[in-house]
């Protein structure tokens, strides 16, 4: 199956803010513009040098949200949404620091909080439709398809107009490539966006990591056994060589004793 994505083009966004309104009512969020992404807000609009830029979950390829999650209330879909299943969560809120874009909220406030973020309306993909913010979007600069198609796109665009636009498309490889990808004709770390992140999949850094683990332990565990065969090993020298000693001193007295009886 094709994994479904987001362009969004930010010269083309006008600021109505018609993405974030779809997205409450999606979802059943409460009404009322918000600057910031929150737990009622899966998706905002910042201002950086008169550029509208659009936040939501970039909705990573390889997701470290789910290789962090112990108790696997993350999930990454074939088709390319990132979903969390509430009534598996633990609250242990590692997902949060592990994000690379710091998307996740918390619901602090909620006597039963939850982690949220957005899910790609993964209802609506499901049924052949796009995400409601794509749908809503006046302009056009949030497009949704096939991310293989999306990113032809993005190139066919930027060779069109190399003069508008930043020579990079954002999401296309960051920490291993995401599902959300940005054109833009401002430089992306101008905008906010982080810019010296890892190509490589983060949870790929992480295997990587761990599957060293095995011959660490073995090799470790030889060494320790080593060190401690060494260790005990001259322990016993030393105690049979004190045992020689006792019983040659032991011996020394004894005929020493018979030398006294005769003479």
């Amino acid at each position: 199956m094709k994994k479904k994505a987001l362009l969004i083009d930010l010269t083309m966004c006008i600021g109505c803010n018609a993405c974030q309104e779809a997205c409450k009512k999606e979802n059943n969020l409460p009404e009322g513009e918000e600057k910031k992404l929150s737990a009622t807000a899966y998706t905002t609009l910042e201002e950086h040098d008169d550029v509208f830029v659009r936040r939501l979950c970039q909705q990573c390829i390889d997701p470290t949200c789910v290789s962090v999650c112990p108790v696997g209330a993350f999930t990454k879909t074939a088709e390319g949404p990132v979903l969390y299943d509430e009534s598996k969560c633990i609250g242990c809120r590692y997902c949060i620091q592990a994000c690379p874009f710091q998307v996740p909220r918390y619901e602090w406030n909620s006597t039963y909080p939850r982690v949220q973020k957005c899910r790609f309306c993964y209802d609506r993909i499901k049924q052949g439709l796009q995400p409601a913010c794509a749908e809503a979007c006046p302009t056009g600069a949030t497009k949704f398809g096939d991310r293989d198609d999306l990113i032809r796109e993005a190139y066919e665009r930027i060779k069109a107009e190399p003069e508008k636009y930043v020579d990079r498309i954002y999401g296309l490889q960051e920490v291993g490539g995401t599902s959300v990808l940005y054109l833009s004709s401002i430089p992306f770390e101008r905008l906010g966006f982080k810019t010296q992140l890892e190509t490589t999949a983060l949870p790929l850094l992480t295997w990587n990591a761990l599957s060293k683990i095995p011959t660490v332990v073995t090799v470790g565990g030889v060494l320790l056994y080593g060190i401690w065969w060494i260790t005990n090993r001259r322990t016993y020298v030393r105690e049979y060589e004190r045992a020689l000693q006792k019983k040659k001193d032991q011996k020394n007295n004894e005929q020493g004793d018979k030398h006294e009886e005769l003479s």
